[in-house]
């Protein structure tokens, strides 16, 4: 009983979400879409003739952000989005999709031959596991995505890239968040309007990676 009063609520609470509204009438696939726009508006991170990476892309909404801001004269894309995910995904146009996981070396290899060498000026990760509801098993498998984001970030970025990473508050936080330190020159925290007050997601968002040791320059918020 307690269980569905409880879904009850969350559908009610979702229909009546504005971002919810605001998606649907701007034909993005979800509402995360404006999580990007926003911190995007902050950051300035999107910038047409850049190479970007949509790491667990599915259903596609940051990949339509990514689409609108590169869109140069005529609608094309100016620059390159390569978007991969386990799951299938509807395509967007100017959007190359790669269903698979990128830590295998068959689509890594695929990935590579898309950018003919070149390293990939921004890398997104808007991926979250399947929540148990057992707070210490979900930060575990958070904190596992995050690492997975970072080694690809290391490998695939340009020194002067950055990497936008979703992360819980909670246990296993403050480790994301020394690796961070570990790796970026600039680390920043976001925690977007569109994103619930009552959700324990924040966004991490490191910039120019580093070479050899240094201070990192950490901000938040506003």
């Amino acid at each position: 009983m307690a269980k569905n009063r409880f879904s009850k609520a969350w559908i009610h609470a979702h229909l009546n979400d504005p971002y919810v509204k605001l998606a649907q009438q701007r034909k993005y696939r979800s509402r995360a879409a404006f999580k990007l726009i926003e911190i995007d508006e902050q950051d300035r991170l999107i910038r047409p003739g850049q190479t970007i990476v949509d790491l667990g892309s599915a259903p596609g909404s940051w990949s339509q952000v990514l689409r609108e801001r590169l869109a140069g004269p005529g609608g094309t894309v100016n620059g390159r989005i390569v978007a991969i995910d386990v799951l299938p995904m509807e395509p967007v146009d100017g959007v190359v999709f790669l269903q698979g996981d990128f830590r295998d070396d068959a689509v890594l290899a695929q990935f590579e031959a898309l950018l003919e060498g070149r390293k990939a000026d921004l890398v997104l990760s808007d991926m979250a596991p399947n929540l148990s509801g057992v707070g210490l098993a979900d930060a575990a498998r958070m904190g596992h995505l995050a690492e997975l984001a970072l080694e690809f970030a290391e490998r695939h970025l340009k020194p002067d890239g950055a990497l936008l990473i979703k992360c819980f508050h909670g246990s296993g936080y403050s480790q994301i968040v020394e690796a961070f330190k570990r790796t970026f020159v600039s680390i920043a925290v976001r925690k977007p309007r569109a994103s619930r007050a009552e959700s324990a997601e924040t966004y991490l968002l490191g910039r120019r990676l580093k070479q050899g040791t240094g201070e990192s320059v950490v901000s938040s918020g506003a």
